[in-house]
């Protein structure tokens, strides 16, 4: 055999070798499927400081003019935008067809909304792409329902991805997922929302404590101070979303539940009228409230997006998008990032002492028009003057005038005064509030 012709050969097996491997298939069930434009616009009120810093938002520009952000509805844009996903050896996930999705999570039993629009799945995952990328830190997904936004944050790279399913009828797809990858996804039959009931001894999936799930995924305790270890992503449930809300505002200044184990961050979807409460400012009395004081005391508030109620897949008893009543600006739900503070906990102020915090900041915003020191001398006569004093305070402020800030300051100055040396605050009455932690 002539050396031409070995190599010619050569050539050929080459050339043919080359083209048995397959490009990255760009599926027409990825192509966004939008049935009308919507309108994005940027809340000013996001919170990142005490006195309406508002953080900027990387991820999405607003038009000076129309307040709208326009998204790219391009198939193969929207694909190749931070696609990086080394352990797909072959092809991305297919995210499936929009109607099959619908449908599937139409069947759902449970009162709940999903995320079947590509589009806004893609979205989600562009306010996640940092940590993605790097990996720094696990994301739990709640009630991932048919799975596209877990497909989409895996075909970003997402590296540990822990999908939490109350759901037994979306297990089989999801754990077939996990059996198809080398370790990114791990299934879970737990309800987020669930999480340390009231109560003791055994329970059944999906109900469940936090210290089962962190141990049985491996997780130990990390310092306050560390980064973010963990990053839970979802959708609240319409039902009890403010109640939800105390739940993890008592857990977090307690660092109990998912905070035992480190500065927990939440991306979620909340109510247009809850995030409106969180975010007021003092005076405000409509929506400046106790939840409102100690969630910016607690962690940075940062809205990313602002979403149409139509743009969910809604499973209601009575049909229909199932918007809750309100007199505030509900047209849209919400997705809002809460980071917890490294500065949350010092010397005077920790743990230990978080549920007593809570209790001081709900009788004084209980009404929000009253002169914070008759307050303060109801736990100790003549008290309030001085410490008011202390503080800088005028003493005709309002409760509803004064900052999450100076609640802390407040609470310290309590704690360390000998005036207040006495319970200024029931142990019966705080044991009850920590029972039920509502409004």
């Amino acid at each position: 055999m002539s050396m031409s012709t070995s190599s010619s050969r050569l050539l050929v097996l080459a050339v043919r070798t080359a083209s048995s491997h397959t490009q990255p298939r760009y599926l027409l069930a990825n192509t966004p499927v939008l049935a009308q434009s919507r309108a994005y616009a940027m809340d000013p009120l996001s919170v990142g400081g005490w006195k309406g810093q508002v953080p900027p938002c990387k991820a999405e520009r607003v038009s000076p003019d129309l307040g709208i952000n326009q998204r790219n509805l391009s198939a193969l844009a929207a694909s190749l935008k931070g696609q990086c996903r080394p352990m797909c050896r072959y092809d991305f996930l297919d995210l499936g067809e929009v109607e099959e999705n619908t449908r599937k999570a139409q069947a759902s039993k449970s009162l709940r909304r999903f995320i079947v629009d590509p589009a806004l799945a893609r979205l989600v995952a562009d306010h996640l792409e940092e940590d993605l990328a790097e990996g720094k830190a696990v994301i739990f997904e709640c009630n991932p329902g048919p799975g596209v936004l877990t497909r989409t944050l895996l075909n970003s790279g997402a590296q540990r991805l822990v999908a939490l399913e109350s759901d037994k009828s979306f297990l089989p797809d999801l754990q077939a997922l996990e059996n198809g990858l080398d370790g990114q996804l791990e299934v879970v039959h737990c309800d987020f929302f669930k999480l340390d009931p009231l109560g003791h001894g055994s329970m059944r999936p999906p109900v469940m404590y936090s210290e089962k799930l962190f141990t049985d995924l491996g997780f130990s305790e990390v310092p306050w101070t560390a980064d973010v270890p963990v990053k839970v992503v979802g959708i609240f449930s319409q039902r009890n979303e403010r109640n939800m809300l105390w739940k993890l505002v008592y857990s977090l200044f307690q660092r109990l539940s998912i905070f035992r184990y480190g500065r927990v961050e939440l991306v979620m979807f909340i109510s247009e009228k809850e995030y409106t409460k969180l975010i007021a400012r003092p005076g405000e009395f409509r929506n400046y409230q106790a939840l409102s004081t100690l969630w910016q005391m607690a962690c940075d508030i940062e809205l990313l997006h602002k979403e149409p109620w139509s743009s969910f897949v809604t499973v209601s008893k009575h049909g229909g998008m199932a918007i809750p009543k309100s007199s505030l600006p509900n047209n849209h739900l919400c997705l809002v990032r809460l980071t917890p503070r490294q500065s949350l906990f010092t010397a005077d102020f920790g743990p230990a002492n978080g549920a007593t915090l809570i209790m001081m900041v709900k009788q004084c915003m209980a009404k929000r028009k009253a002169l914070l020191v008759d307050r303060l001398n109801s736990w100790s006569p003549d008290g309030g003057p001085k410490i008011l004093q202390k503080m800088g305070l005028l003493e005709n402020t309002l409760t509803g005038h004064v900052f999450p800030k100076e609640y802390k300051e407040l609470f310290q100055l309590i704690e360390k005064s000998e005036e207040f040396s006495h319970s200024w605050l029931y142990e019966e009455v705080l044991e009850n509030t920590q029972s039920y932690g509502l409004m």
